[in-house]
């Protein structure tokens, strides 16, 4: 199963091009509404606006040997804690090897931009970053395959 932090996600048509090549169940989680498929291996799930409902319900959700896409580092923890294959849409793969250094750094971050040293300007999203993602999801795809 493949759950997509759906809010803001740029690369949704990417995760269905690439579960269907594989043959996994994609759950996308959103707080708004989401287009409906016709595919009947692509779920969506609308959770309350609550703060950190869509987070919630995922790592509630997740389990050993899914795969998750988030953007959102202390979600991508609770999913790695799970067992779970977690990669950002940029292709950045968080596992439990760098979990602890991306929690802090975010929170580090966040420090910086509560006390105006930094604007906390997000770089663009790039071809470059939409090519890494496509390879790092098909290679946890295949991970995951191969483990179940």
């Amino acid at each position: 199963m493949i759950y997509v932090d759906a809010d803001a996600c740029p690369v949704k048509p990417e995760i269905l091009k690439v579960a269907e090549r594989h043959g996994i169940e994609v759950t996308l989680v959103a707080n708004s509404g989401l287009r409906p498929s016709r595919d009947p291996m692509v779920k969506n799930i609308i959770v309350s606006s609550a703060f950190d409902a869509a987070d919630n319900w995922i790592a509630e959700h997740v389990g050993e040997g899914d795969i998750v896409v988030t953007a959102d580092v202390p979600l991508a923890g609770r999913c790695v804690a799970a067992g779970a294959l977690v990669t950002g849409p940029t292709g950045r793969v968080f596992d439990q090897a760098n979990i602890g250094m991306a929690t802090a750094m975010r929170d580090l971050g966040q420090h910086l931009r509560e006390t105006g040293e930094s604007k906390g300007y997000n770089a663009a999203f790039s071809p470059r970053d939409r090519s890494k993602f496509l390879e790092t999801l098909d290679r946890l795809c295949r991970r995951a395959k191969s483990t179940s």
